[in-house]
């Protein structure tokens, strides 16, 4: 399992397995959000069979899949809304992490240095850089 923290409250991932679960709650998250569709991945990954694992770990299940068609400013700010309601750290995957860190991103457009966001996703291994003017705009920096 390849965590990679953005910030002390949300870390990204590539695809997990459902028997990576149980690690994810004893590592001290609380509230685990699948950004990945269902028609990606195998039967054997499908939002249920994940959601199944996630309570029997004890955490919180969320499906939020991002699509070229759902990522926008609504996405960002229900993943971020997911992030700030929960009670502890948030771990999301997708199928690499990048769709992950760009939905935190988006999210923390207004609130975070365009500069520190750009630079914080590069820390972890994703170059949002190509995301400087939409991100720009939308801090209006």
């Amino acid at each position: 399992m390849d965590m990679r923290p953005l910030t002390d409250r949300y870390t990204v991932s590539p695809q997990i397995d459902p028997a990576d679960v149980a690690a994810i709650a004893a590592a001290g998250y609380t509230t685990l959000i699948n950004n990945r569709p269902c028609v990606e991945i195998p039967p054997s990954h499908q939002a249920d069979v994940m959601e199944q694992a996630a309570k029997e770990a004890g955490l919180h299940y969320v499906v939020l899949p991002i699509t070229h068609d759902t990522l926008g400013p609504d996405l960002a700010q229900a993943q971020r809304d997911i992030i700030d309601a929960s009670n502890g750290p948030v771990f999301a995957y997708c199928a690499s992490g990048t769709r992950c860190t760009i939905v935190w991103a988006l999210g923390q457009a207004g609130d975070m240095a365009v500069d520190d966001i750009i630079a914080t996703a590069q820390t972890q291994g994703y170059d949002l850089s190509m995301m400087r003017p939409h991100l720009s705009q939308l801090s209006g920096q």
